[in-house]
């Protein structure tokens, strides 16, 4: 089992809880954190800022697929960002409640 961390964002404190109920209600991520940030980014060739709320997704590689599938299908942005970071390392008993709410 390889655990990793997804990064994505969200325009709206209540779509960003949303999707994080969902993922977790259907045991595709034992945790979600929610951040509120700044995002200053390109878009069709302008610069826009924004507000935006950081979801920190924790599953299982396994997941990926399914994760990255339903975050596209509940998120209001054309082109959600969906970041995949391995976690090479960390608490082991951390790492095995991750497997065990994924599963």
């Amino acid at each position: 089992m390889t655990a990793i961390l997804i990064l994505s964002t969200a325009p709206t404190r209540a779509e960003a809880e949303r999707i994080a109920e969902a993922l977790v209600a259907e045991k595709l991520a034992a945790c979600v954190q929610l951040s509120p940030i700044d995002s200053i980014y390109r878009w069709e060739g302008a610069i826009e800022r924004a507000p935006e709320v950081r979801l920190a997704i924790k599953t299982r590689a396994e997941l990926a697929a399914t994760v990255e599938a339903r975050i596209t299908a509940l998120h209001s942005y054309d082109v959600p960002e969906i970041v995949m970071l391995p976690i090479s390392g960390g608490s082991s008993a951390y790492l095995d409640w991750i497997v065990a709410e994924t599963e």
